[in-house]
Parts: structure tokens; C-alpha cells; sequence
């Protein structure tokens, strides 16, 4: 079993006691605020039956390794979650569902990978991918960004990125990469059949082998003076833009 870990913040603290009570050991609270959102936080959580336990700031911060935990901090036990991405792949596959990835290359700031978990937990996507090497993985500050989502979005750092990449178009799951040089737009790209939506980091953009790896690269028009998209915005417009293919389909049917 692994060790306890601690997030915050009202929206992952939120989420855990929502999706997950029994795997709260305890939240700690700032006790001196008494503003209409903790007091309604205290209602969930008293509500879920979690243990409460009054704690001041300089706890809280030096428990979450952050003063921006607004003054809720909890220690959980892992949830039980999906190991593999063959296995979610394959769940999917059996309930017929059309998967929905996002691939990130070279993505290492954790606010900007707490963000577009986020944005593709709001857009349904159904995992995101990353490389092991040169990628942020998931700690307090990704999970406090992400307000929930770290708990809800399946994330897979893997040994070999292109490799994934190859094993997803056996799946016939559609590798479509943003690029500044494409010719096409995001807005001409069928993202209805199973699609992975490839984004590099801001500056460097994608490593050529994965760049390589892509069955298409698509751009994100910009009309205005700067050249390029922070990489979670540029998520989610893309995600986004999946969504609304897939929502416009489901509308006609």
C-alpha cells in the first residue's frame, strides 16, 4: 500500500471528500476563517463523516509545503485507480467509448500541468500522457492547480513517448500534433473518430521524434500579436474543439 499523501485547497480537498470520503484520514482546517466558502466546506466535510481537526497557518503551510492552501490541507490515502493506459484503453474499448487523450512533450512547470489536467478533466478527456524524463509529475502544487482533477484524470508518465505514440495508432487512435508551421487548423481536423491531441511546451515545443510520430499536425490560429498559446490554453482549445465535434454529433443523432 502507499504512504499517505497530503493536497489542498478547497477544490482538491473538495473533490476527495466528494469522490473519495473513506480515503481521507484527516483535514485540517484554519479555524480563524469563517467566510461563507469554509463554512461551507465544513458542511461537506462534516457531512461526509471526515475526521476535522483545527489547525493554524503556519501548520497548514508547512503540511502543505505551500501558503496557498486557503486554509484547508488534508491527508489522504491513495484512491484505487486505473494502473495501466492498456487497461483504460481496453475499458474503453469494451463500453464502446471513443477515447479522448491528451499527450503532453516536455511539459515541466507544475502549474502548467496542474492546468491542463484541469482543462481536461472539464473537457472529458479520458487520460493524459507524458514522458517520464523532462515532465512534471503529480505533487501538491499540480493537485492544488488542477482543483480536483489530479484525483479525477488518469496521468501516465511513460519510459518511451514515441513508442506510446506507436502503440496508440495500433489502437487506430489518431495522433494529431500542434505545430505554429502546420497548414491546417485545429477547426479542420476530424477529432470525432478516437483522437490524441499532441502539445509540445511553450518555447521548444514538441521533441522532433514526436513531432515525427504524428499522423497530423494541425495549428491553433492566432490573430493577434503573439506568436503562441501558454500550453494549457492551447489544451484546451483543442480539447475544446473535441468536445464540440463529438457534442454536435450527439445532438444530430
Amino acid at each position: 500500500m502507499s504512504s499517505p499523501k497530503v493536497i489542498f485547497g478547497f477544490h482538491a480537498v473538495g473533490v476527495r471528500i466528494k469522490t473519495a470520503p473513506q480515503s481521507v484520514i484527516e483535514v485540517l482546517f484554519d479555524a480563524s476563517r469563517r467566510d461563507a466558502r469554509m463554512k461551507q466546506f465544513m458542511a461537506r466535510a462534516q457531512e461526509a463523516g471526515v475526521r476535522l481537526i483545527e489547525a493554524d497557518g503556519l501548520r497548514l503551510a508547512k503540511l502543505a509545503g505551500s501558503h496557498g492552501h486557503q486554509g484547508v490541507a488534508a491527508r489522504v490515502n491513495p484512491v484505487a485507480q486505473i494502473h495501466s493506459l492498456d487497461e483504460l484503453l481496453e475499458s474503453l474499448e469494451a463500453a464502446g467509448t471513443v477515447p479522448l487523450l491528451l499527450v503532453l512533450d516536455g511539459v515541466t512547470d507544475p502549474h502548467n500541468l496542474g492546468a491542463c489536467l484541469r482543462v481536461a478533466d472539464g473537457a472529458g478527456a479520458h487520460a493524459v500522457i507524458a514522458p517520464k524524463d523532462h515532465a512534471a509529475g503529480i505533487n501538491a502544487t499540480v493537485a492544488k492547480v488542477a482543483s480536483g482533477a489530479a484525483e479525477t484524470v488518469p496521468y501516465f508518465m511513460v519510459t518511451n513517448l514515441a513508442r506510446t505514440m506507436g502503440e496508440l495508432q495500433e489502437r487506430n487512435i489518431w495522433c494529431v500534433g500542434t505545430s505554429d508551421d502546420a497548414p491546417g487548423t485545429i477547426y479542420q481536423t476530424d477529432l470525432k473518430r478516437p483522437v490524441a491531441l499532441v502539445l509540445g511546451a511553450e518555447g521548444d515545443g514538441m521533441r522532433q521524434l514526436t513531432r515525427k510520430r504524428c499522423d497530423e499536425l494541425v495549428s491553433i490560429p492566432m490573430a493577434g500579436a503573439v506568436e503562441s498559446l501558454n500550453v494549457s490554453v492551447a489544451s484546451g482549445v483543442c480539447l475544446y474543439e473535441a468536445l464540440r465535434q463529438r457534442t454536435a454529433v450527439v445532438k444530430a443523432g
